[in-house]
């Protein structure tokens, strides 16, 4: 399937630039060509951006392991694990590794969650019988990534107060009940394609998951306005420390050469950042190529007019080129967000829609590439689809929710 969508992305832009040259716009191929130039120096730019990330992660992370921590979380969790992935044995390092990655994604700590996720992908691959081929525990995996709960959307405040808003936090609980949608469908859309029961374990942690979240908001929700960004800032950033400090307090503890092993995590690192440039590079191009060729926007276009003439809220209409930027493409979707922002005002309707849209889900093609192509994986079975519809539901959730709070 991913054959014929990323051949899809080259077919369609090479059509739609031959269409546009014949109505006289002479410069569509060489924006074309320009764009697969700049996306494949992108690609490389991601990549090289990510070692430093890696190899610091991926040593602490080494540090962690030797320590005996991944393994005491692994048996922490093991009960709802061995239920929601089966294939992954109680105790296997995997468990602790969804878990840090899934912790930091809450969090908002994009610079340490990418490179856990990462190692999480890597220790699933190690128990994965068919290397070229997604097991199920790598599509839950990968979709939870796609729906990407966060509690603490740091960036996007620091956006809306740039930019003067009134109250840069307004769009705390929109976000974050957009993004809980999606990641609700994610998991139980797999569950159910995969045969994995209801149990009371599972219903047990996901109760225990939502208690704490609810919990976490509501004493947000006593928070004013700056203090809610000072305090996500600190806490985010805090926890982070605190787990840098516990990796090599423990570590040194028990004994742990912790320099050494560092270093030894550090050069695995390395090697897997240089090792997803050729996936990045293959899929950022062919989204590159799409884009400047206009087929992206002539579907916009078509978009925004058969909803206006069904009559449906003009204001939403001008949120859309997020929603449909963000599976493609996160930087596309960000400045797209920060136009709505300049031209329709930081806290007109559109703008705050197309905040919450930003927040509500991950990039699915980007996370797709970078997650499976760590492992060598190409037959990715059905978790684009269940990625985007994590994309769909957060999306649709982030235009009824922004019209709930705001309009």
């Amino acid at each position: 399937m991913l054959n014929y969508i990323w051949g899809g992305f080259f077919l369609i832009g090479a059509l739609v630039s031959a269409l546009r040259c014949l109505n006289g716009d002479v410069g569509a191929f060489q924006e074309v060509i320009q764009a697969s130039f700049d996306m494949a120096q992108l690609s490389v730019e991601i990549a090289l951006g990510l070692v430093g990330l890696l190899a610091l992660w991926s040593g602490f992370f080494r540090i962690a392991e030797r320590a005996g921590l991944i393994d005491s979380v692994s048996r922490l969790l093991s009960p709802f694990f061995t239920r929601i992935m089966p294939e992954v044995p109680k105790g296997h390092p995997a468990q602790g590794a969804v878990t840090l990655n899934l912790a930091a994604n809450m969090l908002g700590l994009d610079n340490a969650a990418t490179p856990l996720g990462l190692k999480a992908m890597q220790a699933l691959q190690s128990l994965n019988p068919q290397k070229d081929t997604a097991s199920n525990a790598q599509i839950l995996f990968l979709v939870l990534n796609t729906s990407s709960v966060t509690l603490l959307p740091v960036t996007i405040f620091m956006y809306r107060a740039q930019l003067g808003a009134t109250d840069p936090t307004l769009v705390f609980i929109p976000i974050l009940l957009a993004t809980a949608a999606s990641s609700l469908v994610g998991l139980l859309t797999v569950m159910v394609v995969q045969r994995i029961r209801f149990d009371v374990v599972v219903l047990a942690y996901l109760f225990t998951i939502l208690v704490a979240i609810s919990a976490f908001i509501y004493w947000l929700s006593f928070l004013s306005s700056s203090q809610l960004t000072d305090v996500s800032t600190m806490l985010a950033n805090g926890l982070l420390l605190a787990v840098i400090v516990l990796f090599i307090a423990v570590g040194m503890r028990k004994g742990v050469p912790v320099y050494e092993q560092f270093i030894e995590g550090a050069k695995e690192g390395f090697g897997t950042a240089i090792q997803l440039i050729p996936y990045l590079v293959a899929m950022l191009v062919a989204i590159g190529v799409f884009r400047a060729s206009g087929a992206l926007d002539y579907g916009l276009e078509w978009i925004r007019l058969a909803l206006t003439n069904a009559g449906i809220n003009g204001q939403i209409v001008d949120a859309l080129p997020v929603a449909f930027m963000k599976p493609f493409s996160g930087s596309g979707a960000r400045a797209l967000m920060l136009d709505v922002m300049n031209t329709q005002g930081v806290d007109s309707l559109p703008a705050l829609i197309a905040t919450v849209m930003q927040g509500s889900t991950e990039t699915t093609f980007y996370v797709l590439t970078v997650y499976f192509g760590v492992v060598g994986i190409t037959r990715i079975r059905y978790a684009l689809w269940c990625g985007l519809l994590c994309d769909a539901v957060g999306l649709t959730a982030a235009v009824i929710l922004g019209l709930w709070f705001f309009s």
